[in-house]
């Protein structure tokens, strides 16, 4: 059964108003949408539409760039769509990059049948670590000494002239090259991405890093410093194939994603195009500070007495327990920072001086750098040091101290005549561990002395072995007396 409605006369007027209104609408819809008319730039012009247009490139980023640097290697499949490419590298690995000239024939006319420089960095991607770069690095050449960060592969490289390495900026390589002619360069990288995470308790995902190259021309004095190009790409370095191992796991899983979630990534590349990007900052540092721990210079060898014994040098000077004074200057503290693997924090005390790093107390500490490195920094700061094991007092026979012993022995005592012992620290308690503090203590080599006797009851010689050593009482006193042994060219110790 159908029902009528009926509206009242001014109701009726409304809805007829509506209706032409509607009507009106319609009529021009055929006429849009008509083959003739329809324009893409109308529809993208739309609302819906403006999210996205914001995200895509601005129309200068669509030039031609005079250069371009290609790194010939995969890109990660599970990276999203519009992020930035990351690319995984095996550490110590040959990678080449191809520079291309991507010029047209008007463009920069000037550099025709000339050279650029170009220069190679390896740089934090992270700002935070942007910030302490200087210190990052002067850590890892105290833990790495005679690394170098990035190094050019050279007689892999073509169209490379005269290559370089500044000792002194271990992650930058620079080289002159001729657009007009085919340029490979081939680079290693030899830090990991895991040396600069905070915390190393295993597992930790490693910090990405970003190759960086800038190019410059000649100027009217004949030096390249006249900027032309910078373009630059994420990295993450692994160990010797972890990274082939990384763009595996990734393309798994990237298999097991449901076909919608795999249009939200970006497929994976065989080569990596490095983008356009700011040239990087020209800084130098200065270091003054020597590298503490390594010694260039080698252990002289005592002279030999008449009877072919060593000699015990005079102690060298031990290493001064390295505690933080409180008049160092800020500069010091860095450096005090440094020397005991905290440079992580560097940045946080980049203003304490000595003073200032004495007065925080452990809680303090603890809540800055976190229980494991607060209670590490907290003790060295307070210069606290592990008791050894064993202390023994050692000291050399010779003729003099021969017969003052006898005159002890006999009951003399008027001599005023007292010998000097050295003490050795052992924390191991091996035979092992006391040849090499002995040899340290004579300044000869540990391969030098053969064996080590204790004289027993009746004068009898008897090999110290790591149980004998373990049964030590702590803080005996020994007398060294040494011979030459027969088989080689080294020496037998009696501890008497």
């Amino acid at each position: 059964m159908a029902w009528a409605l009926k509206l009242p006369l001014a109701d009726e007027v409304i809805e007829s108003g509506l209706v032409q209104d509607f009507d009106a609408s319609l009529s021009g819809i055929g006429q849009e949408l008509g083959a003739g008319a329809y324009s893409m730039s109308d529809v993208l012009a739309l609302p819906i539409f403006k999210q996205e247009e914001s995200n895509l490139p601005p129309e200068s980023d669509n030039k031609i760039l005079p250069f371009q640097y290609v790194l010939c290697a995969a890109t990660s499949p599970a990276v999203k769509l519009h992020d930035e490419t990351l690319t995984y590298l095996n550490q110590g690995q040959s990678y080449e990059i191809r520079m291309l000239d991507n010029r047209k024939m008007e463009e920069l006319p000037e550099i025709n049948g000339k050279m650029v420089k170009s220069i190679i960095r390896v740089v934090f991607h992270d700002r935070r670590l942007q910030y302490t770069e200087h210190q990052q690095l002067e850590g890892w050449r105290w833990n790495r000494p005679g690394d170098r960060i990035l190094d050019l592969d050279i007689p892999m490289s073509v169209g490379v002239v005269d290559p370089r390495a500044n000792p002194t900026q271990l992650n930058t390589v620079e080289f002159l090259w001729d657009p007009s002619t085919r340029t490979s360069v081939f680079i290693q990288v030899h830090c990991i991405s895991t040396e600069f995470t905070m915390r190393k308790h295993g597992g930790e995902k490693g910090v990405p890093f970003r190759i960086q190259i800038d190019t410059f021309k000649e100027n009217e004095a004949g030096e390249y410093t006249e900027h032309l190009h910078s373009a630059s790409c994420q990295v993450k370095v692994f160990k010797p194939k972890g990274a082939d191992r990384k763009q595996k796991t990734d393309r798994e899983k990237m298999e097991k994603r449901a076909p919608q979630e795999k249009e939200k990534y970006q497929p994976s590349y065989e080569t990596t195009i490095l983008t356009e990007c700011s040239p990087w900052p020209e800084i130098t540092y200065v270091n003054n500070s020597p590298s503490p721990g390594f010694n260039s210079s080698q252990n002289s060898f005592p002279v030999i007495e008449g009877n072919g014994s060593p000699t015990l040098q005079p102690e060298p000077v031990a290493q001064l327990a390295d505690n933080l004074l409180p008049t160092a200057t800020p500069q010091e503290a860095q450096q005090w920072l440094h020397r005991n693997r905290f440079s992580p924090f560097c940045r946080l005390f980049s203003n304490f001086s000595g003073a200032d790093l004495l007065k925080l107390t452990r809680e303090d500490v603890i809540q800055i750098c976190g229980p494991a490195d607060g209670i590490r920094l907290f003790n060295a700061l307070k210069g606290r040091v592990v008791r050894p094991r064993l202390t023994i007092y050692v000291c050399q026979e010779s003729q003099q101290t021969r017969e003052q012993h006898q005159k002890h022995e006999n009951g003399d005592g008027s001599s005023n005549t007292f010998f000097v012992y050295h003490a050795i620290y052992l924390e191991e308690l091996t035979a092992v561990e006391l040849t090499e503090k002995l040899a340290q203590l004579f300044s000869i080599s540990p391969s030098q002395i053969s064996q080590i006797f204790k004289q027993g009851p009746t004068g009898i010689h008897v090999l110290v072995s790591d149980e004998m050593i373990q049964n030590f009482q702590d803080e005996m006193c020994f007398v060294l007396d040494t011979m030459k042994a027969e088989t080689n060219d080294g020496y037998h110790i009696i501890l008497k």
